[in-house]
């Protein structure tokens, strides 16, 4: 029922659309020549390929080509208001950066979006079959130089990283941002579902939960623009129910050890790999997480490999970032790895944003000198009842003030023994809490209730200033991030403890930069303000390291 209102709701703008502008109007100052293409799969799938190529370039002139393998290109994905575009879906692609520095630009629909035929398997079998035969294809076409990159943001990334374990002939390199790497861990943490939610937390809100399945088959069923060939409409309106219940079913599968998932956690996959990576992961993304990507990174074999790991939401550093060499320094990976020029990538191997706004170099993340810290917190009980914040369900252990700084780099884990229903939550948060008593959200985590619970947090590079304190919060669930159904029963608590992982060297920020967006809207919305009678009867005392020079 709701793909039958989301087609006819997308009707109705085609209507709107064809009335007030011809299709052809929005693709009349196209800075490129644009053909399709349609391209055979091993099982017989076909799928729809935009093939852009720079202006005035002769058929036959090979170029180095640079593909995005995507869910979401229909030909009707961006609507341009008050008029429907029609052709290739190039927005947030940075398509004519490539195609001015004389590259091809390919866009490959997955199998069952846009104008590809086919089943939708979230990352699966065919989807990483579509992404070897698209870069293959385009490596052996006439106007090619043999050499593909792909490049792409959030699911589009992940299609980057499934290109990764095909290892197709002709991959050179590949670029991924907020890339999903492990899809269950994408849609639940531990078993508890992220929350999906309106609000948005970063630019692009909260994707994932239970729901995520349902949002993938609304933009399967697209239609089709009314210039599209027969062959793009008749794979755009075919709605297979048989192949989308068995999606919708496996994908609210809270079970993280069936075969489904297990068979797309690219972590595992991709060790070893050395075709060049240039990675991109937002710490305060909350879309794909600062999370698993992490094991990604430190599991891949030698290669030029490069990352900016930093304090910005669903994006790249292309704007909002607080910096310009973003842009130059992911063409040059891409010039020097596709292209085969003798350039050398400006930048460290890993560029890192701080919550402070300042910039810094890395040769590893989370780096070499960061060592674990651990904090016993205080024991007691709370209810798992996950309705209004309250007493009856937080637990509040807060530090001493920092006698000096310190620098949280890395990923935060703790140990809980709990008793209590399984089926309740506890959720850890760990916070830096400035003099004025004003607490601002560093880290969190959460996991069922066992007798011995780990958690293992989101990853954070947050320096804390000398006197603040660090907070740490342990509570049934954080009602804005994870979806949880309360028990109402009591949860016991006794003992905690939270591992920090805090650098032993200080760091002098080397590289040019200053605030990115993302840490400025994190501040705003999530810092609160602690009352009194809980900072001074929560303390517990941490023994934080003496700390070098750099």
């Amino acid at each position: 029922m709701r793909m039958v209102l989301w087609r006819a709701l997308v009707g109705l703008l085609l209507v709107v659309g064809a009335v007030v502008v011809p299709a052809g109007g929005a693709k009349a100052e196209a800075g490129y020549q644009w053909k399709q293409e349609y391209i055979t799969a091993p099982d017989g799938t076909r799928l729809h390929a935009d093939v852009l190529r720079p202006k005035g370039l002769a058929d036959d002139q090979r170029t180095p080509v640079i593909m995005t393998v995507s869910p979401y290109r229909a030909h009707l994905a961006y609507l341009t208001d008050p008029r429907v575009k029609g052709g290739p879906s190039t927005d947030n692609l940075e398509a004519q950066t490539f195609l001015d520095a004389g590259y091809t630009y390919v866009i490959v629909d997955l199998r069952g979006f846009g104008g590809s035929n086919g089943c939708p398997d979230f990352g699966g079998p065919g989807e990483r079959s579509d992404v070897k035969t698209a870069v293959e294809w385009a490596a052996g076409q006439s106007w090619s130089t043999g050499k593909v990159g792909l490049f792409g943001v959030s699911y589009e990334a992940w299609t980057g990283l499934m290109g990764l374990t095909e290892q197709p002939a002709g991959l050179a390199a590949v670029g991924a941002f907020e890339p999903v790497v492990d899809p269950y861990s994408y849609l639940y943490m531990q078993g508890v579902a992220w929350k999906f939610s309106g609000k948005p937390v970063t630019e692009s809100g909260v994707r994932p939960g239970d729901l995520a399945g349902l949002e993938h088959l609304l933009i399967a069923s697209t239609p089709a623009h009314w210039e599209d060939s027969a062959e793009y409409q008749l794979n755009a309106t075919t709605i297979d129910s048989a192949c989308y219940a068995q999606y919708f079913a496996n994908t609210t599968n809270h079970d993280g050890g069936t075969e489904f998932w297990q068979d797309r956690d690219l972590v595992r996959r991709l060790r070893g790999n050395t075709i060049p990576l240039f990675l991109g992961q937002g710490f305060t993304d909350y879309n794909t997480k600062a999370d698993r990507v992490f094991q990604l990174w430190n599991g891949l074999g030698p290669g030029e490999h490069h990352a900016w790991f930093g304090q910005w939401g669903h994006r790249t550093c292309h704007d909002k970032c607080g910096v310009t060499n973003f842009d130059g320094e992911l063409l040059a990976f891409f010039d020097r790895h596709v292209a085969g020029k003798n350039v050398t990538v400006p930048g460290p191997r890993i560029t890192v944003s701080q919550s402070d706004g300042r910039w810094r170099s890395e040769t590893q993340w989370p780096p070499a000198d960061s060592a674990m810290v651990t904090a016993e917190l205080r024991t007691g009980e709370y209810t798992d009842r996950g309705l209004f914040a309250g007493a009856d369900r937080e637990l509040w252990s807060i530090s001493q003030p920092l006698p000096t700084a310190q620098h949280l780099s890395g990923t935060a884990t703790a140990t809980l023994t709990l008793d209590g229903s399984p089926q309740a939550t506890v959720a850890v948060e760990v916070s830096d809490i400035a003099p004025d008593g004003r607490s601002t959200v560093i880290t969190r985590g959460i996991a069922p209730v066992s007798a011995t619970t780990e958690i293992r947090m989101l990853a954070q590079d947050w320096p804390i200033e000398a006197g603040h304190r660090i907070g740490f919060r342990i509570t049934d669930v954080i009602d804005d991030v994870w979806s949880h159904t309360p028990t109402f029963s009591k949860v016991t608590v006794r003992a905690a403890q939270v591992r920090l992982p805090l650098l032993t060297a200080t760091r002098t920020p080397d590289l040019p930069g200053g605030p990115t967006e993302g840490v400025g809207k994190w501040r705003a919305e999530k810092s609160a303000t602690l009352p009194p009678d809980l900072l001074n009867n929560a303390r517990v005392t941490v023994d934080f390291p003496a700390r070098t020079g750099s």
